[in-house]
């Protein structure tokens, strides 16, 4: 769907998603929280555990990235809602 300017002018296309370039960065950041979430698990049952560790190490790495990467996203998501809508609003102010 387009919309029509006061001069007649088609402008640019109605659409909710975010630029190319926010979802790359929601993106890696999600990447980089999993990561970050995988070496806090690790490190904590590595503190914890005496002897063969390798599966509750692995528990915790995937639980540590689970959680993380999910904790990031839901903030990732609220961001672009709100870059989104400043852009709505702008756009609004502007014309």
């Amino acid at each position: 769907m387009t919309r029509q300017g006061p001069d007649g002018a088609t402008e640019r296309p109605l659409s909710a998603l975010p630029s190319p370039a926010s979802r790359l960065v929601a993106f890696a950041a999600i990447c980089l929280a999993g990561l970050a979430g995988g070496l806090i698990g690790s490190s904590l049952v590595e503190l914890q555990c005496d002897g063969d560790c390798g599966l509750p190490r692995g528990i915790g790495i995937l639980g540590g990235a689970v959680v993380a990467a999910g904790g990031m996203s839901i903030v990732a998501v609220l961001v672009l809602r709100a870059l989104g809508e400043w852009r709505e609003i702008t756009d609004r102010g502007s014309g």
